[in-house]
């Protein structure tokens, strides 16, 4: 039987993870990316046990757990630095076999790279139309000259292209992307002379918030959250005086930080799907499912998506059977982002509240809640397990 050819459009963690996955099922596998070179947004990443254990599937966890670091501290800090939950990393090492690692997305995204060998890479080159045929038309500016109109076909097309999807819009024209009306500012940064940093959020109750994980090396990730409102923007300066009083250590990360090491991305999630598959396309990632990043589950799904989509996908199918199996992806996956998505959102509504009595109240609540709970109701988000493990 012939290898079957999948077309996986977006080269990010979802589109990478995804084409790596189909690649070790022997598919052939065409991956297009519009930018002109694989890049990801962000500073830092963090990668949960459910993660950890997708890129097991993939043949990458090993590498990913030495280049990142273990997490020896986490929870949830006031804006006075009192701890509201604290997380019990060992005996999250010990109900789920990891604990929570930290790394840089740049170190992902290469690891993920390295892995797709065989992937016919081709960058600059944009998705103008889609059908569920398996068929997608593409226009590139690549070093070979401008090409408009080419039409690449796919046993599967996998739509890996982010919140802003051309193959959701194409075939999903009524899903609508909203915005959490945050805008959220990501770094690493060092800080000199300094002792142990404890990794964790801090809520302050003015409708901030913000998180710091140690990285390898000393170094530190630190993401801050504010309403769009407040009108942030990209200089450093602004940043530094809305945290300035804010606890150790993150006043002590701004210091040092340029404006340059700022991203900026205003925080959107995508409303439920009714379905994450048409035809002969799939979506994964955040074009299947934007959720806000309160959980750190983002990438952690997509992971999922790639190593569960791939083994539905055995490359020895018939040709009749890639839709049924598609529809056993859409059946295992859809119920569980779906409930991820709305799990995290709702934490990001609880981190940016503002006002005293709301925020006494959250505060008092999360407080009370024993820790043995905590880590109880994190099963249905961290106990996943790839296929025929």
């Amino acid at each position: 039987m012939t290898s079957k050819h999948a077309v996986v459009v977006g080269g990010g963690i979802a589109g990478l993870a995804t084409a790596a996955a189909l690649q070790r099922g022997s598919w052939q596998v065409t991956l297009v990316e519009r930018q002109s070179a694989l890049s990801e947004v962000g500073a830092g990443i963090t990668l949960w046990p459910n993660a950890l254990r997708a890129l097991d599937a993939l043949g990458l966890g090993g590498r990913i757990r030495e280049r990142g670091l273990a997490q020896s501290s986490g929870g949830i800090r006031d804006s006075r630095g009192r701890w509201l939950s604290r997380t019990d990393t060992a005996a999250l090492v010990a109900r789920y076999g990891d604990g929570v690692v930290v790394v840089e997305r740049a170190e992902l995204l290469d690891a993920l790279q390295g892995a797709c060998g065989e992937v016919d890479i081709r960058t600059s080159t944009e998705v103008t139309a889609a059908d569920g045929e398996g068929t997608v038309t593409i226009a590139s500016s690549g070093s070979d000259g401008n090409c408009a109109g080419e039409v690449l076909r796919g046993d599967v097309v996998i739509g890996a292209d982010g919140v802003w999807s051309a193959v959701r819009a194409a075939l999903w024209p009524h899903a609508t992307v909203r915005s959490t009306d945050t805008l959220a500012a990501r770094l690493v940064g060092r800080l000199v002379g300094s002792s142990e940093v404890a990794g964790g959020e801090i809520w302050n109750g003015g409708g901030d918030y913000a998180g710091v994980a140690p990285l390898p090396d000393g170094r530190l990730y630190a993401y801050l959250a504010v309403p769009v409102a407040a009108e942030p923007n990209g200089e450093v300066d602004w940043w530094q005086q809305r945290f300035a009083e804010w606890p150790f250590p993150l006043p002590q990360v701004l210091a040092d930080a340029e404006s340059s090491q700022l991203l900026l991305n205003e925080l959107y999630e995508l409303t439920p799907l009714d379905t994450l598959v048409r035809g002969r396309i799939a979506l994964v990632g955040d074009a299947a499912h934007a959720m806000t990043p309160n959980l750190g589950q983002g990438a952690c799904q997509a992971l999922e998506d790639a190593v569960e989509l791939s083994a539905v996908l055995d490359h020895r199918l018939a040709e009749g059977d890639i839709t049924q199996r598609l529809s056993l992806y859409n059946r295992r996956r859809l119920p569980r982002v779906h409930r991820i998505a709305k799990w995290s959102h709702s934490a990001g509504v609880a981190a940016s509240l503002a006002g005293r009595a709301p925020t006494t109240f959250r505060n008092t609540v999360i407080g009370l809640l024993p820790a043995g709970l905590l880590l109880r109701r994190l099963d249905t988000v961290i106990d996943w397990h790839a296929p025929g493990t």
